[in-house]
């Protein structure tokens, strides 16, 4: 899969150095590591705002869809759309849906159907693929 925004993998990690992104950026957007649950600056930030993709600053989520999921990670009810791209994973044995960052394919999180209404959806976010801009 393409995405507009293409980089080296040298070039993201000069990226996310200048925007002084949290130890394991890297892995987490480029790599589709998960962050330990509980441990990212985001899992219990709860400002007005909206959250962008840390690579390249594609807005994914307002502030006003984030709810506590108590999983450990950001937890949002609905992404901007048009900012986010599914993928269909199957690592772990089990099958799960990947999201990425339309713009730059940088790996999110995952979505779930366990959301609150009017959704039911989960777009359950590793911290550090994240960006927050207060409002």
């Amino acid at each position: 899969m393409t995405f507009p925004i293409q980089k080296t993998e040298e070039q993201w990690q000069e990226v996310l150095k200048e925007k002084g992104a949290e130890h394991g950026a890297f892995s987490v957007t480029r790599q589709a590591a998960t962050e330990r649950a509980f441990t990212g600056k985001y899992e219990r930030h709860w400002a007005d705002g909206s959250y962008h993709c840390i690579c390249c600053g594609n807005k994914l989520f307002d502030a006003d869809t984030k709810f506590d999921a108590h999983c450990g990670w950001p937890s949002f009810s609905l992404a901007v759309p048009g900012a986010i791209t599914d993928i269909t994973d199957h690592s772990f044995g089990m099958a799960r849906v990947e999201t990425v960052c339309a713009q730059c394919g940088a790996h999110l999180g995952h979505v779930f159907d366990d959301g609150p209404t009017p959704t039911g959806l989960r777009y359950c976010m590793n911290s550090a693929s994240l960006n927050f801009e207060a409002s």
